[in-house]
């Protein structure tokens, strides 16, 4: 099976190639070949030049596409800068969304390598799992509980992948599939009419292996509530034509910063003032 996937994922980069350019509105077939490659091979890339929004969508549709023959079928999707600080640091002052591949995801405690990408870090995040399609309709918060039958614990590992991030933008940030590399999920959590109010008023502490405070944040640091960002998911994959099915994925932003990992660390992230005080580790070596 994996031969078979590293063939389909040659053959893929080999078709690109040999198109080049497929649309002038869309990166080319070639550009985003390469960038696949270059993930794959956890190797640093130039800074793509500046994009439109609407053209580094379709740029990350073609890299996923390519990405796919390699990590699995589509399981999700995440929301980038719901949080303020995240969209000031990146210069676009409305959220952006990425794909979650299969392989992308990894159970409570995993082990990863500290170079797990070109330009690794980790942050604080969340994951609701999708019961219905209906959740396109949600408005609220407490309706989009209707609508998700899990709230999970999760640890990002993203990639920034260029020569310098303090130069990637949201346009930028968005054809790079959002940086998603990596995510380590916890124990779900049972869906109940307190848990809206619950995530908006819980504090994310990010701690390290000897349990001394990295960082931390509020749920109302994404967009109010986190569940907002479910709400603004489901929005922006209608406006692009997709629905949501039952067991989709939504990772909804970061609590923290995006810190670099060093191989012997470990990483723990605690969720006050949801019952049972949940949390989720992983640790790198």
């Amino acid at each position: 099976m994996q031969t078979n996937r590293w063939f389909r994922f040659a053959a893929g980069l080999g078709c690109a190639f040999a198109a080049g350019v497929a649309s002038a509105a869309c990166p080319s077939d070639l550009d985003a070949a390469r960038i696949a490659a270059s993930y794959v091979n956890l190797q640093v890339i130039d800074n793509p030049p500046p994009l439109s929004l609407a053209d580094a969508e379709c740029g990350r549709d073609k890299i996923v596409s390519f990405l796919g023959q390699q990590l699995g079928p589509v399981v999700g999707y995440k929301a980038g800068l719901t949080n303020p600080a995240a969209q000031k640091r990146f210069n676009h002052h409305a959220p952006i969304r990425g794909v979650l591949l299969k392989s992308m995801l990894l159970p409570d405690g995993a082990e990863v390598p500290a170079r797990f990408g070109a330009r690794p870090v980790f942050e604080a995040d969340l994951l609701v799992r999708v019961k219905s399609p209906a959740i396109h309709k949600a408005k609220t918060p407490e309706e989009v509980m209707m609508y998700i039958d899990a709230v999970i614990p999760f640890i990002e590992l993203p990639d920034l992948t260029v020569q310098n991030p303090g130069k990637l933008d949201g346009a930028t940030l968005t054809y790079l599939n959002v940086g998603a590399r990596l995510g380590v999920m916890g124990k779900p959590l049972r869906v109940s009419p307190a848990l809206a109010g619950q995530l908006a008023g819980m504090t994310v502490r990010m701690l390290d292996g000897e349990g001394h405070e990295l960082d931390r944040g509020k749920g109302s640091d994404l967009m109010g509530n986190p569940l907002n960002a479910a709400i603004w998911l489901a929005q922006d994959i209608a406006r692009s034509g997709g629905r949501l099915r039952a067991g989709d994925l939504l990772s909804l932003g970061t609590f923290s910063k995006l810190t670099p990992p060093k191989p012997g660390m470990g990483v723990r992230v605690v969720y006050d003032g949801l019952d049972g005080t949940p949390a989720v580790s992983v640790k790198f070596r």
